[in-house]
């Protein structure tokens, strides 16, 4: 019974205890006698605080359409100069690397057999026509045959056709320029037996040059015969011009690009075939096109959206975007002239959020 009676007293002496010592001291009587629950002063911002933004206003501009592509420098000439007939090369008439004018002779091949022989055929045309100078006075007064006299005026032709071929081959043993370049490094040393189909040297024509590139397929309608590209040398800040002279009649079937040659002058030597050029060709370009910062774009699953301020709350929209530069992209769907494009604090935005606008 003692037992009972002392475990009662404590739970009262704890109950009273609660009741006036340990009472939430952020607890106070509110006016219509509840209680209301007051927090630190200076806490965080309230749920459904307004976002402080950027906001781009958006517009119609003008877009030059520009397309980029990857070049190589051509020769406008180049030719392997190789021999066409048997013979030891007697004179190498070439200086590496200099620049030759069209005809000149380049190298010559042994022709002393060949000029024996054209001697020989020149001595038996010259008795041929005596012979037929007489004959062609007999005939006359009737003392020989016509047929006589034919025999012997196809023998000059006969003998004229035999010449022609020694001539023909004593122009082989010449290898001159077939117009005017630069020679490259030659292949062959002066004394050496060609063949025919041994390569001497290289002749290259540099002023002017081609410039052979390739580009998309769906471009094809915008290239066209006599338009002008710009080019980019590494290591060359200007800009120089092509005109295209030529584009081939068929799409690549693999890589699905077309194949388009210009030409541009070279009279300082700063193309060299095989160098490597940046084209940029100038397509059609847009004058009522909606250009926005690439900032402002959010990737998503379904494409891409943009954040537009409409009754003081970010409301999202679904675009479709063309073409891009480094620090904007055009949307061709999506965006209207005059809205407010959200540019800043998208990762803290959704649907309905109010936000704080600052325009640009």
């Amino acid at each position: 019974m003692r037992t009972i009676i002392l475990v009662g007293g404590v739970i009262a002496l704890l109950t009273l205890g609660k009741v006036f010592f340990f009472a939430k001291p952020n607890t106070e009587k509110a006016a219509g006698g509840g209680a209301v629950a007051t927090g630190k002063e200076g806490g965080g911002n309230k749920a459904g605080a307004a976002v402080p933004v950027n906001v781009y206003l958006t517009k119609l501009e003008t877009v030059e359409n520009t397309l980029f592509a990857s070049g190589t420098i051509v020769p406008n000439e180049e030719v392997d100069l190789k021999a066409e007939i048997s013979g030891r090369l007697i004179n190498l008439n070439i200086r590496e690397g200099s620049f030759v004018q069209k005809g000149q002779l380049i190298a010559k091949i042994n022709d002393k057999d060949l000029r024996a022989q054209l001697a020989k055929v020149e001595y038996n045309e010259e008795l041929a026509k005596r012979i037929e100078a007489r004959q062609k006075k007999l005939l006359d007064i009737e003392a020989i045959s016509r047929e006589e006299y034919e025999i012997t005026a196809n023998n000059i032709r006969t003998i004229g056709a035999d010449k022609e071929v020694i001539l023909a081959q004593l122009e082989k043993t010449e290898i001159r320029a077939p117009f005017s370049g630069t020679i490259g490094l030659k292949n062959i040393s002066e004394g050496a037996f060609l063949s025919p189909g041994t390569s001497v040297v290289t002749l290259v024509q540099t002023n002017p040059v081609k410039i052979d590139f390739n580009i998309p397929e769906k471009y094809t309608r915008y290239v066209r015969l006599g338009s002008q590209v710009r080019l980019n040398l590494d290591g060359d800040n200007a800009n120089y011009s092509a005109r295209v002279v030529a584009v081939d009649p068929k799409v690549d079937a693999e890589l699905r690009t077309l194949r388009v040659r210009a030409v541009s002058q070279n009279p300082g030597n700063r193309y060299v075939p095989g160098m490597f050029v940046k084209v940029q060709a100038s397509l059609e370009g847009n004058n009522n096109a909606i250009m926005i910062p690439t900032e402002a774009i959010v990737p998503v699953l379904k494409g891409k959206k943009v954040f537009v301020v409409k009754n003081g709350k970010a409301q999202e929209a679904m675009v479709t975007t063309g073409l891009r530069t480094d620090q904007r992209i055009q949307i061709t769907d999506g965006l209207q002239p005059g809205d407010s494009l959200i540019v800043s604090g998208i990762m803290a935005l959704k649907a309905n959020s109010p936000v704080k606008v600052k325009m640009l």
